[in-house]
């Protein structure tokens, strides 16, 4: 007979997958492909957070800034490089953690409530309430998320790249004139028809040799900023341009002029004992919302294309998070937690491929699972607060960020399968043969097909319409619900046709840590 076991998951996780391959994860990280992963993820990860540091910056009074994202982005590198289950998954600061932060400035602001204190009890709450999720072993939850939550929330965390891409565009005009305006938003798409182009050339093309390509894909990016960055500086009509740049400030220093120089949040003082109890709900929100962003984030970088050979860690991993989180609110830094697309962007980055000259095509033949590409870029976000970094931060123009927005949403949004339905929709039916679609498109019942397209879409269409409200703190409840309705979807969708729309998120492997027996 069954029977609860508290701390069985985390126990499991820790015998099974951190101690009997911790060692093989830093051998095996020894290897040419960890060099490409680590610069490409630095990039990805460091750029966006970036924009959501001026996000923050412009909404809650200048609270957060990009030392705070840097040393949050940091932390959450090391920290989850070295001690994780899960290196592969990257944790940084999100859009929808950005979004909660100035959420909780303009409730709490009117109030008279000290924010950072405040902020700082909302992560000491989250983090006890991580530490009871996983001990209770209630991560198992995720073993019924489906491929349906995880698309569907990857398509929001794409179009809201976009958005945001669209926005710092706008918001140059406001800050600076037209011709700065203009020149950014010329910038930002060029930028992003070179980025994606690189990566087209690396990933469908047949010229040149498959090295050579594969090089175009790993670095297309990370050149593609570096490029743009020195572009505005290359003469002619440019010079006349007042670009806009990211702001910076003094090295390892706070940015907020309402703080002490100490990373140091005296938590204690300056709040009532109501105001503390008032944090609890907020930190069951953001605990809800790093249950469901932070293990999506890890079942999708380790989805079940990607040929993985090592088990997943959920349950410890949530109780480390836990610990970040509260480790943040008491530095008064965004707290960290996994990010999409990111971290299956990581684990694509360090695919190995073989080119097969039968079929034109590349294919995985192994992952690299190792920890040092996340340690690595840690590291050199770490390194970003020096002063000369700091400098050579602040050369990146903001139009720049927009380009790299548009990089990573459009080529993400290529392979979502939500676009790829609607592709097929409006392909025309005499040439879907020859388009590359899955079998099962051809052999789904076109009413389940769209009925099942029409879900996705609506899942989408609440997370995002939810955070262009003031009820944005509302979202995590609004994942929470989509991940529950698409459990109930076997009982009236035919299992034939259930089969093909819908599937788990990971293979038997990596969900093993969330389906342990509990009588063994």
């Amino acid at each position: 007979m069954s029977q609860f076991v508290p701390g069985r998951g985390i126990y499991t996780d820790i015998k099974t997958r951190l101690i009997p391959y911790y060692v093989s994860d830093i051998t095996d990280g020894f290897t040419y492909r960890v060099i490409p992963a680590a610069v490409y993820i630095f990039f990805t990860n460091i750029l966006p957070a970036m924009a959501f540091a001026q996000d923050m910056y412009d909404h809650a009074n200048k609270s957060y800034g990009t030392n705070e994202v840097l040393l949050s982005s940091a932390m959450a590198g090391i920290i989850f490089g070295l001690f994780s289950g899960t290196p592969l998954c990257i944790v940084g600061v999100t859009g929808p953690i950005s979004i909660f932060n100035y959420t909780v400035y303009n409730l709490m602001e009117p109030r008279g409530t000290p924010y950072f204190q405040f902020m700082c009890w909302i992560c000491l709450w989250s983090m006890v309430l991580h530490f009871l999720v996983a001990i209770t072993n209630s991560v198992n939850f995720m073993r019924y998320v489906t491929k349906y939550s995880c698309i569907s929330f990857g398509l929001f965390i794409n179009i809201v790249y976009i958005q945001k891409g669209i926005q710092i565009l706008a918001h140059q005009f406001a800050i600076r004139d037209d011709s700065s305006g203009f020149a950014s938003i010329v910038v930002a798409l060029v930028m992003a028809l070179f980025g994606l182009a690189a990566h087209f050339f690396g990933t469908k093309s047949h010229y040149v040799h498959p090295l050579f390509r594969k090089f175009v894909k790993d670095f297309g990016t990370p050149l593609s900023v570096v490029f743009f960055t020195g572009f505005i500086h290359f003469g002619g009509r440019l010079k006349y341009v007042d670009f806009a740049r990211l702001p910076i400030t003094r090295s390892f220093r706070p940015t907020s002029p309402d703080r002490p120089e100490s990373w140091y949040i005296p938590f204690w003082q300056d709040i009532s004992v109501g105001d503390v109890f008032l944090a609890l709900p907020f930190g069951i929100l953001l605990t809800i919302l790093f249950y469901f962003d932070h293990n999506v984030s890890s079942l999708m970088c380790q989805s079940d294309e990607f040929p993985l050979k090592k088990p997943s860690s959920f349950h410890y991993d949530f109780m480390l998070l836990g610990i970040t989180t509260g480790i943040s609110g008491i530095l008064g830094i965004p707290a960290p937690n996994g990010l999409i697309p990111q971290a299956p962007l990581h684990t694509e980055a360090l695919c190995v491929h073989e080119h097969d000259y039968a079929t034109g095509k590349d294919r995985v033949v192994r992952v690299v699972e190792q920890r040092l590409s996340n340690i690595i870029q840690g590291l050199l976000t770490l390194v970003l607060m020096t002063r000369p970094f700091l400098v050579v931060l602040g050369q990146i123009p903001q139009a720049v960020l927009a380009g790299l927005f548009f990089i990573m949403a459009i080529g993400a949004l290529n392979e979502n399968e939500v676009v790829q339905k609607l592709r097929f929709l409006f392909t025309d039916p005499l040439s879907r043969e020859n388009m590359g679609f899955p079998r099962h498109y051809f052999l789904l019942q076109r009413k389940w097909f769209l009925i099942f397209l029409a879900l996705q879409l609506t899942a989408f269409g609440f997370e995002f319409g939810i955070t262009c409200t003031k009820g944005a703190i509302g979202f995590p409840g609004v994942l929470m619900f989509f991940m529950i309705l698409a459990i109930y979807f076997p009982t009236f969708i035919p299992q034939d046709q259930m089969r093909m729309l819908d599937s788990q998120a990971a293979d038997d492997l990596i969900l093993k840590s969330l389906k342990f027996e509990k009588n063994e």
